[in-house]
């Protein structure tokens, strides 16, 4: 190199050197603007074969975006959300546009500050947990004041006020609410050294105001309710546990009913080295805990009731998901996963990975005792908690993951499932009109990777339903009762990865054993894929059925559809 081109070079990198240190100090001076756009949108068409009717409005669309500005401990954000109307499956309430959540935010040393729309959760979430989740379009968010002070390392106390989203306005009721954990060991750091063992302790206090209003009840205004946790980590070893009261809290979603509420959730894992297991229990009596008790569906929660049940990714394994019963239920969920080293009979080259997970949940055994008033539903029940009712909902899996070349790779999967849909999807005893259902699924997962970024995948999945109407097995006329009854089904797909960028899928889910023969229709999807960096286009076509949709325990109703729809998202 000579050294004409060597000074070049040198003057090159010394403007470069310049200008990203005066960028750098410019952004610090500045400050920083970044956030997150996404649109769905559907031209929907009417299908009788498969019952779907969009009604007069065919084109749908929820979209949103997020702008948030950043400077040393200050933050500050809006996000306008816009739906002419939601797609369906989606509340209606959320018609329109409009700026739902705006906040600011500054944080310094042992101080933290929040005023406007905040997300929040204390514990577990069983006293209070506000969060959002894009695909139920859940979003209780608060907004008021939230303010997080941290007096010690290893001292968290946290306070908040506000009243909580409800589609474009607020809730009635306001939500107060305060929290506090100690982590003993960052606590007393310096007295016990690096120990092995964390222990942190924490509890919580939440209440609700609302006026009454009721011209027939007495209804209580303030509504508290308290919990204690504690959590135990070592190694590989981790205990958690929370408990909860409610006082007396006549909603809706209870009947009314002056019941006071209680909660237990529990877990544990271990894992080391290719091996891990896990437990989880809860019991829930009484615990629905909304900003508005009249409220329905999912709309001013305060509060969140986990479901440890296994979350399915392959469609016909989550077909019938189960919701978490908030006015009582009994059960757990464990899973043990281990993984056969490279080398052994069953891992041969590559390893394999099993896993095996169970879930059972039942009704809590409650006596009832004579309503105060025979015209009015406001009655107070006991609960013997040490029997249970009968069974809602139970899964048994077993996962099989292995490699089997560099390029080549299965997934097998089994599952026996039971869900009592009439109580927990539908909240009725009419088993005429919602069966018990108990099905065997099946799936086989393979995929070719024939290059570096490229990819065939196929996957083929099968479900053998059987549904009891219990009294009902049979109709008026002696025929054997085949209402909501869709027998068994098949699924194909095939989704081809060209390069990094460009994916195709096309799939079908055919009840071909429908009682009825009219209904033993194809629901054909294909998509087309695009993704660059932070951007994601899809296209996609076809058929989708009727069903239920949950994350978490919290369900929504997706309604029989058709036709096209597009999604783009990206970042900056």
């Amino acid at each position: 190199m000579s050294l004409k081109s060597t000074t070049r070079l040198l003057f090159i990198a010394t403007v470069s050197l310049f200008y990203s240190s005066s960028f750098a100090q410019l952004k610090d001076e500045l400050g920083a603007i970044h956030g997150n756009f996404q649109i769905d949108a559907a031209n929907y068409q009417r299908d009788t074969i498969i019952g779907a009717d969009p009604g007069s409005e065919v084109f749908r669309y929820n979209a949103f975006g997020n702008i948030n500005y950043q400077k040393g401990g200050f933050s500050a954000g809006v996000r306008f959300e816009s739906y002419n109307p939601p797609l369906l499956g989606y509340l209606p309430g959320y018609k329109g546009s409009g700026v739902p959540y705006r906040f600011a935010r500054y944080k310094h040393k042992d101080i933290d500050i929040t005023i406007g729309n905040f997300y929040e959760q204390f514990g577990s979430g069983i006293t209070l947990r506000a969060y959002e989740n894009r695909g139920l379009l859940y979003d209780n968010a608060l907004d008021g004041m939230r303010v997080i002070f941290t007096p010690k390392n290893g001292i968290t106390l946290k306070g908040l006020v506000g009243k909580q989203r409800t589609y474009f306005s607020l809730s009635p009721g306001v939500v107060r609410g305060i929290d506090g954990e100690v982590n003993f060991m960052e606590l007393f750091d310096s007295i016990l050294g690096k120990s092995k063992t964390k222990i942190i302790i924490g509890g919580s206090f939440v209440s609700k105001y609302q006026q009454d209003q009721n011209p027939t009840l007495v209804l209580p205004q303030n509504v508290g309710t308290s919990a204690g946790r504690f959590t135990v980590i070592r190694g590989g070893f981790n205990f958690n546990a929370e408990y909860a009261y409610k006082i007396n809290d006549p909603s809706y979603q209870n009947k009314y009913s002056y019941k006071e509420g209680q909660a237990i959730i529990a877990s544990t894992s271990y894992g080391t080295d290719g091996f891990s297991i896990m437990f989880s229990g809860k019991m829930l009596d009484n615990m629905s805990f909304r900003s508005d008790r009249d409220a329905q569906n999912t709309i001013d929660m305060i509060n969140y009731q986990p479901d440890f049940s296994k979350f399915h990714t392959y469609s016909l394994m989550a077909y019938y998901p189960y919701a978490t019963q908030a006015n009582g239920e009994v059960g757990g969920t464990g899973e043990v996963q281990y993984k056969f080293k490279k080398g052994t009979l069953l891992g041969g080259k590559y390893g394999m990975d099993i896993t095996i997970n169970g879930s059972a949940y039942y009704a809590l055994d409650t006596i009832g005792i004579a309503p105060i008033d025979d015209t009015l539903r406001n009655y107070k029940y006991s609960t013997n908690y040490g029997n249970v009712g009968n069974e809602y909902y139970h899964d048994f899996n077993i996962e099989i993951t292995k490699k089997l070349s560099k390029k080549l790779k299965f997934t097998l999967m089994y599952a026996n499932q039971f869900l009592n849909q009439s109580i927990v999807q539908f909240n009725t005893p009419d088993k005429e009109e919602h069966p018990d259902i108990t099905s065997h699924i099946g799936v086989l997962d393979v995929t070719y990777r024939y290059k570096t970024g490229s990819a065939i995948r196929i996957e083929t999945q099968g479900f053998f339903g059987k549904y009891n109407y219990g009294e009902h097995q049979y109709n008026a006329a002696g025929e054997k009762n085949i209402t909501n009854n869709t027998g068994s089904w098949a699924s194909g797909l095939i989704e081809w990865t060209p390069n990094t960028h460009w994916s195709v899928t096309i799939a079908d889910q055919y009840n071909y054993n429908n009682p009825v023969v009219a209904k033993r229709v194809h629901y054909y999807y294909g998509m087309i894929g695009y993704v660059n960096g932070p951007t994601r286009i899809s296209v996609s076509y076809g058929r989708q059925r009727q069903g239920i949709f949950c994350a978490g325990g919290v369900c929504r109703f997706v309604p029989a559809s058709s036709g096209l729809t597009i999604s783009i998202s990206s970042s900056f």
